[in-house]
């Protein structure tokens, strides 16, 4: 029971959590980061994917809508 806990524990760390941490700091970040934080990015994204895909459906990170005055 301990193996089938910890299994579920991490594949739901791995497909959820960390891909939903990483979602944001990508939100937060990418138009600010240098070089080496942008290489960081990619490297998320590379070793998160599984969980990004599962994720992406749900989640909307469009920019707002802009106020165009007249």
């Amino acid at each position: 029971m301990l193996i089938a806990a910890l299994y579920l524990s991490l594949g739901g760390l791995y497909l959820l959590i960390i891909p939903g941490m990483t979602y944001f700091y990508l939100q937060k970040r990418w138009y600010v980061a240098s070089s080496i934080e942008r290489t960081l990015m990619y490297f998320l994204v590379f070793f998160f994917f599984p969980g990004l895909l599962l994720l992406s459906p749900f989640l909307n990170f469009r920019p707002k809508r802009r106020e165009v005055r007249s």
